[in-house]
């Protein structure tokens, strides 16, 4: 599925995938990445709600998945 190394975080959810309360929506990382010059191999929608990723590559070459699923 991915070439390489992959990181992968899932705000909404703890080590053990219980729903947390309170957590950062994929959108608002987003923004924060994009508005300090992080490029993102793949975006969320801005205009929506509920689960979404984004993708970009650390100085590593590593990929970094941040996978929302609620």
């Amino acid at each position: 599925m991915f070439e390489g190394n992959i990181l992968t975080f899932n705000p909404g959810w703890d080590q053990n995938a219980n729903n947390l309360v309170d957590f950062d929506d994929v959108r608002s990382i987003q923004k924060h990445l994009k508005s300090n010059n992080i490029s993102l191999s793949a975006e969320a929608d801005e205009q929506t709600t509920g689960p979404a990723s984004i993708m970009f590559t650390d100085p590593d070459g590593n990929l970094i998945l941040v996978d929302q699923h609620r």
